[in-house]
């Protein structure tokens, strides 16, 4: 009977053992995906995702604004989105635009079409274009949404049907002429430093979007910021199966950790808007320096 025990005991520590040396040799995954991250999003290491909305900031420019929605159901999130874009007096930094009386009467979403009926309250804002711009690109942040339409009190509003961010956002218009048009939409940080800012382009200027995106950064803009510094080139870029790999000269790492964590943002989500990839990688002298995921809304 003693013996058995002994053999029984030796047994279960030979097995502890063994389970601690093989455990402590599986190497660990981590997460190597550098998320965009602004001061009002959540690390990824807590596992929750956040939505994007659009509020206007102190210079009245629509800002992406990160919040947290305790919901996966798109039903729940139409409505906490809208009820987060009404005007309330309680916040200064940033404001919403639909005024405050307004309901949401009914909607409905036929093959990524989402029909928003309000209630007349709506019209009773003074700039109704930031209005509907800031209501379009909040819900198109979600998933199986790809048109907005706005009816009051179940009346087509106007021509807003059908929407998309083919509309601009925060549009500023450079152009000279019809000849060699394109539209660049272009990421800042706010005066505040603490949201990022689109600004929808339309110039004369036939490159490539990239290359008009990182020369822009580097120009100075009133009430806008961009830490890309003149010296900082972009020396070479390639699109490959939903990457865009973006190839800079050596500066790129000179700036200090917050200035690069902040251009490699601009950088990225101005990418996103433009280009239909799913991940930015970032190249020193055509070696791999970052990447930079697209988060899903």
């Amino acid at each position: 009977m003693l013996r058995k025990k002994v053999i029984r005991k030796l047994l279960i520590t030979f097995i502890l053992i063994y389970t601690i040396i093989t455990t402590s040799s599986i190497p660990k995954l981590t997460n190597k995906k550098n998320e965009i991250q602004t001061n009002l999003e959540i690390n990824d290491i807590t596992n929750i995702n956040t939505d994007t909305i659009y509020l206007i900031n102190n210079k009245n420019f629509l800002v992406k604004k990160n919040i947290f929605i305790d919901s996966n159901q798109l039903k729940d999130k139409i409505e906490i989105i809208i009820d987060n874009l009404k005007i309330k007096k309680n916040n200064n930094e940033l404001k919403g635009y639909i005024p405050s009386k307004t309901k949401l009467l009914s909607y409905k979403l036929e093959d990524n079409h989402l029909i928003l009926n309000f209630s007349k309250d709506i019209k009773n804002v003074s700039n109704e274009k930031q209005l509907i711009t800031g209501i379009t690109y909040s819900l198109l942040e979600l998933e199986d949404i790809n048109y907005i339409s706005f009816l009051i009190e179940k009346i087509p509003w106007k021509n807003y049907t059908k929407l998309s961010k083919n509309i601009g956002i925060n549009n500023e218009y450079l152009l000279n002429s019809i000849k060699d048009s394109n539209k660049v939409v272009i990421y800042y940080l706010d005066d505040t430093n603490n949201y990022y800012v689109p600004i929808t382009k339309y110039l004369n200027d036939k490159r490539e979007k990239i290359e008009i995106i990182v020369d822009e950064l580097k120009k100075t803009k009133k009430d806008l910021i961009s830490y890309i510094p003149e010296k900082i080139k972009l020396l070479s870029y390639r699109e490959e199966e939903n990457v865009l790999f973006l190839n800079f000269n050596e500066y790129l790492k000179d700036s200090c950790e917050d200035s690069r964590k902040k251009i490699l943002n601009t950088i990225s989500y101005s990418v996103f808007d433009n280009y239909n990839v799913n991940m930015v990688v970032f190249e020193i002298e055509n070696k791999k320096y970052q990447y930079i995921y697209k988060k899903n809304h």
